[in-house]
């Protein structure tokens, strides 16, 4: 057994709940060599909580454990304290306390493997062969802080009266000695979630491109990450970014892919291409280890997830991996959140498992606002968009899948779901859009919203993300840009078909505000009670640049 070592990567504080959380590390061993890991040695986590008093308490079992780094995870892994046991699968389980500050170490160890490599090994045998974990108390103690300690705050009981939390996207790595550039955000942002405030930020929401695994673009070979050691490379180099590190050790982190994780655009019928079905399959192993092992888990190794926060529920999708456009040259058969289900009761698709959650959180919540992560823009829309089918097709957000954006719509208003907000990232402007439905009583009491927060770091705004680019409302010459809830514009409607005679003359409109360019972070502030939501946008020197006031009554 070789001695107690700092993370190389972590920690990460994930998901959160009023009595959980989960905690995620990544090892090494001096015998891995890139993707090829040390067959010959075995990586196990180690971890304590700490006392009030920030000491180490070895005579309390609950408080240190071991757990398991997987090799088949690039050495990483997580815990979940407060709702799981030792590494036998008993003795006692810590237990956290909601709305409360805990303080962790984390280590890893190394040992030697006998087992054979084909076979998967239970952890309990692996435990047998350990000390008690509680030895390591005191050694924890002894490592960089910097590198091994993590700080979190327990959600509070819901339901409660106020949420505020942090959103972005989009951190480009920046080239040579600009790297340093591309961490700059998350020193303020680190900030704010410390703040004495009523308004102090729970958690932090990433809504894709935490690394760009195309530097550039895929149409350019340079900087393309296309083996597993440039994936980890990339991952290396953004998680263990000084000021991103701090950040992510002491505040719980929700994250979600978009398409600079796997390739620039990227669209699941491209696993068909000669040489994409291995790229994916490098992308994703790489996520997975990263980013989506420390996130809920609700529908087994789907990456889009649910959670909540003092009541307040989110639905994170997954606008990626199940991205399909079947045809170059029309937009009906396109599909963001999966192909339609042939068995929706039995085999749900994830724009099932949405509507599904949309209806359910307003028959239990009421009017409280429902989040919508969505990596891509919701609105507005692209200028270019309006009025050719083809650049809708040729665009990377929700314009090129009309019946994906409609099935939800629809949703929304039959049921009178209000205060959906959608956040997303991706454009690298961000902007505040208030959503408005027309063409009956019933559509026009539906109240809906939008937040882009992008990006964190882009050094060429003159390459994109200028405001002119986008409709600032929906409704004005020149900007034309409804979105009929009956049919697609120019397509006769159905007179027998019943779903489609619900809503005809329905059409959504938006007005967008608030743009800016300059590189950026969101923060969420909701008072429930007087039933307001301001939206502000900070600069990387934690500078306000903008504030929008909602009204959610």
């Amino acid at each position: 057994m070789s001695s107690l070592r700092a993370p190389i990567l972590g920690p990460i504080v994930g998901h959160t709940t009023s009595t959980t959380c989960r905690l995620w590390i990544k090892g090494s061993d001096p015998g891995d060599q890139g993707s090829d890991l040390a067959q010959e040695r075995r990586t196990v986590g180690v971890i304590t909580v700490l006392t009030s008093g920030g000491k180490a308490d070895p005579g309390d079992p609950s408080r240190t454990q071991y757990f398991r780094l997987h090799r088949e995870f690039d050495r990483s892994g997580t815990f979940t304290l407060g709702g799981q046991p030792g590494l036998d699968g008993s003795g006692p389980v810590f237990t956290l306390e909601p709305d409360r500050s805990y303080r962790v170490r984390m280590g890893t160890l190394a040992l030697d493997d006998s087992f054979d490599n084909a076979k998967s090994v239970p952890d309990s045998v692996i435990a047998q062969r350990l000390p008690p974990a509680s030895i390591w108390a005191n050694e924890l103690t002894a490592l960089p802080a910097a590198q091994s300690e993590a700080v979190f705050r327990t959600f509070p009981e819901s339901p409660a009266s106020r949420l505020s939390f942090i959103l972005g996207s989009c951190r480009y790595p920046g080239l040579l000695w600009k790297a340093k550039k591309s961490d700059r955000i998350f020193e303020p942002i680190l900030k704010r979630t410390q703040a004495r405030s009523v308004n102090r930020p729970r958690f932090l929401m990433m809504m894709g491109d935490q690394i760009y695994a195309d530097m550039f673009s895929r149409y350019v070979p340079i900087g393309l990450a296309d083996t597993y050691e440039e994936f980890q490379d990339r991952y290396n180099k953004a998680f263990g970014s000084p000021n991103m590190r701090d950040l992510l050790r002491q505040t719980p982190t929700y994250m979600i892919l978009d398409d600079h994780e796997i390739e620039d655009n990227w669209t699941q019928d491209r696993i068909l291409e000669s040489g994409k079905r291995r790229l994916f399959h490098l992308a994703i192993g790489a996520y997975m280890s990263h980013q989506w092992v420390h996130g809920p888990r609700n529908f087994g190794k789907r990456l889009y997830y649910h959670f909540e926060c003092s009541g307040y529920p989110f639905f994170v999708l997954d606008t990626r991996t199940q991205r399909y456009k079947e045809s170059e040259e029309s937009i009906s058969d396109n599909h963001l959140l999966g192909c339609p289900s042939l068995d929706p009761e039995n085999e749900p698709s994830q724009l099932d498992q949405l509507c599904r959650w949309l209806s359910r959180q307003q028959k239990e919540k009421g009017d409280r606002p429902k989040f919508i992560v969505t990596s891509n823009v919701f609105v507005p829309n692209s200028m270019r968009t309006i009025g050719s089918e083809k650049r809708k097709n040729e665009s990377d957000s929700w314009p090129a899948f009309p019946n994906t954006r409609r099935t939800i719509l629809r949703r929304i208003v039959s049921e009178g779901i209000q205060n959906v907000i959608f956040l997303s990232g991706d454009i690298h402007v961000s902007n505040v859009a208030q959503i408005s439905f027309s063409g009956s009583r019933k559509a026009s009491r539906v109240r809906a919203f939008a937040v882009t927060s992008s990006a964190f770091y882009w050094p060429f705004p003159f390459a994109d993300g200028d405001p002119s680019g986008y409709v600032h409302d929906s409704t004005q010459a020149g900007q034309l840009d409804s979105f009929r809830l009956d049919r697609d514009d120019g397509q006769p409607a159905d007179p027998s078909d019943e779903e489609v005679s619900r809503f005809v003359g329905v059409k959504m409109d938006y007005r967008a505000s608030h743009f800016t360019q300059d590189d950026n972070f969101g923060q969420i502030d909701l008072d429930w009670p007087n039933k307001r939501l301001r939206i502000r946008f900070f600069s990387k020197e934690g500078e306000e640049l903008a504030r929008k006031e909602l009204d959610l009554a």
